[in-house]
């Protein structure tokens, strides 16, 4: 029973957090969304706009082995690109790197979650504040959103150097503006998604708020500012990466 109401039953938009959250939701819904601002979807975003094809990749050196056995470039840590190798999860480089036919991004929560995802066969969308709106239109067309086709919203989060999940403020927001667009859906939202919906609405500058939060703070303080700025942007992007087959591309 309790598996059950963990799943928020009765819901056509439903909302967690983390792996795990990820792990209930796609048990029960008919479509997930991830939501890593800082910085993977984000970055998916960048990339899939410019027509790159996205493979998420658990964070690990394993990345780069995998993506030479597939063909594709393997994104680095911000602070190990080079001129020759400037792709990283860093979304504002991928705005001026050379896109690439196929991508390899790894990172320890979005990419992780994604990864995990696919291996569902659910559809799974990428989504960060710039393309928010686009997808919550884009789940509603395809019929997601009863509570026959619920769909689930994921928020990343970060993680403590224990391991363990840190809920972080960009990424609530970020779910929560999908979850706007999907406000009037038939099945209705869940107590989880409604709370967080809520949390959207009584925040009136969001760009300040992530920003000024522990993860832009980090993001700033480390030289990387110009990530936050790219994530920042609401509602800029109608690009709705879509997970088919372990790689995000355009829906």
């Amino acid at each position: 029973m309790a598996g059950a109401v963990h799943a928020q039953p009765g819901a056509g938009a439903r909302f967690d957090w983390g792996l795990t959250g990820a792990a209930e939701l796609g048990r029960v819904c008919a479509a997930l969304v991830v939501v890593d601002v800082l910085s993977f979807t984000t970055a998916v975003e960048v990339a899939v706009g410019r027509g790159m094809r996205v493979h998420p990749f658990p964070w690990g050196e394993q990345a780069a082995d995998y993506a030479l056995r597939i063909g594709a470039v393997a994104a680095v840590g911000r602070r190990q690109t080079t001129p020759e190798h400037p792709w990283s999860l860093s979304p504002a480089a991928l705005t001026t790197a050379p896109a690439v036919a196929d991508l390899v991004l790894p990172s320890p929560n979005g990419s992780a979650i994604s990864a995990a995802a696919s291996a569902t066969g659910l559809p799974v969308v990428a989504a960060c504040l710039r393309n928010a709106r686009a997808v919550g239109r884009w789940l509603r067309r395809q019929g997601y959103g009863s509570t026959d086709a619920p769909v689930g919203v994921v928020a990343s989060g970060e993680h403590w150097p224990d391991g363990s999940l840190r809920p972080s403020v960009e990424d609530q927001l970020g779910a929560a503006s999908v979850l706007d667009a999907l406000s009037g859906v038939p099945g209705g939202l869940s107590v989880e998604a409604a709370v967080a919906l809520a949390a959207l609405a009584s925040t009136p500058d969001v760009p300040a708020a992530v920003r000024g939060c522990v993860s832009g703070r980090e993001l700033v303080e480390g030289g990387f500012a110009a990530d936050v700025e790219v994530a920042v942007r609401a509602n800029v992007s109608d690009v709705v990466p879509l997970l088919r087959q372990g790689v995000f591309s355009r829906a």
